[in-house]
C-alpha cells in the first residue's frame, strides 16, 4: 500500500496486531498479547500457534516465529535484518539474551492504547486523505498522517538500514504527521510529536499549544513531553489541543484548502 501502510501494526484491546494477511485462499494474522504475554499466529482455517513472551535472544524468538508459521503451512519471505536501527545484525545471528519485563510491556501498551484513542478522535476531524492510526515497529511510534492532496518535493532524508525509496514514498505528498513516540537511547524522553513535510519556515518558527509544547531543532518537529500530559487534569484534551494547533500551523503555512479538508459536523436535527 502507499506510504507503507501495509507493514504497520494496529493497536488492539490486548496488544498489537498485523490484522488479516492474505495467504492464497486463506488469511492469517500475528498478534502480540500484552495482557497474557504471548504472541499468537492464527489462520482463517482454524490454525493456531502461541509463543510465550519472555527473556530470549532475537535469534531464538525469530526461530520460534518462523517455526510456528511453517507448522501452519504459511510460507513467508521477509527482510532478515532490522530497519531504522544502527545495529543491523541479522535476526538469526543475534544471540544476545534480551530482557522482557511483563509489567513494563503491559504499561507501555496501555500508554499506546490511550494515545490510540486520542489519535482516532483527532483523525475523525479530517475528511481529506488520512492514514490509519498505526504503529510503526521500526521507529516504534504510533502515527497518524494527514495529506493536503498536493505532491511534495522529493524527500532527501535517510534512516539507518531503511531503503531511501521507502521514505520517498512515505513523504511523496504534502503532509502533517503526528503521534506518540516512546523515545530511544539518545532521546529517552517519551513525547507526542507534530511535524510537517515539507517543513516551511512559517511552521518551524510558529507556535503551538499548550504552553509545555516546544520545537525541537534536533528532531525537526514540535514535541509535547509525555510527563506534561501525564500530570494534566485532562490528558486527552491537552493532547488534542497540541495536535489541533500543530495541524492548524502546518495548514496555514502550507496554504491547505481547509474548507474542503476539515470535517464540519453536520446538523443532526
Amino acid at each position: 500500500m502507499n506510504h507503507s501502510w501495509h507493514v504497520a501494526l494496529h493497536v488492539t484491546a490486548n496488544g498489537f496486531s498485523t490484522l488479516a494477511l492474505p495467504d492464497g485462499g486463506r488469511s492469517f494474522q500475528i498478534d502480540f498479547d500484552f495482557v497474557r504475554h504471548r504472541l499468537m499466529v492464527s489462520s482463517s482455517d482454524g490454525g493456531l500457534r502461541e509463543i510465550p513472551l519472555a527473556a530470549i535472544s532475537v535469534a531464538g524468538f525469530f526461530e520460534q516465529l518462523m517455526a510456528a508459521l511453517d507448522e501452519l503451512g504459511i510460507a513467508v519471505e521477509i527482510a532478515g535484518t532490522p530497519n531504522e536501527l544502527a545495529d543491523a545484525t541479522p535476526f538469526h545471528e543475534d544471540h544476545q539474551r534480551r530482557a522482557y519485563d511483563p509489567q513494563y510491556a503491559h504499561r507501555f501498551w496501555r500508554v499506546v492504547l490511550a494515545a490510540d484513542e486520542v489519535l482516532h478522535r483527532f483523525r475523525a476531524r479530517f475528511c481529506g486523505k488520512s492514514s490509519p492510526v498505526h504503529f510503526f515497529w521500526g521507529n516504534m511510534d504510533l502515527a497518524l498522517t494527514r495529506f493536503s492532496g498536493r505532491p511534495a518535493p522529493m524527500y532527501s532524508g535517510s534512516r539507518p538500514h531503511l531503503p531511501d525509496w521507502v521514505l520517498r514514498d512515505a513523504y511523496s505528498h504534502e503532509c502533517f504527521e503526528c503521534g506518540f513516540w516512546p523515545g530511544e537511547a539518545e532521546n529517552p524522553q517519551p513525547l507526542f510529536y507534530a511535524l510537517a513535510y515539507p517543513e516551511l519556515p512559517a511552521f518551524r518558527n510558529g507556535r503551538v499549544r499548550p504552553a509545555g509544547a516546544r520545537y525541537s531543532d534536533e528532531l525537526k518537529e514540535f514535541v509535547l513531553p509525555y510527563e506534561e500530559v501525564r500530570r494534566a487534569s485532562s490528558p486527552e484534551s491537552l493532547v488534542l489541543e497540541f495536535l489541533q494547533s500543530g495541524y492548524e500551523l502546518a495548514a496555514e503555512a502550507g496554504h491547505w484548502d481547509r474548507a474542503a479538508l476539515d470535517y464540519h459536523r453536520p446538523d443532526r436535527r
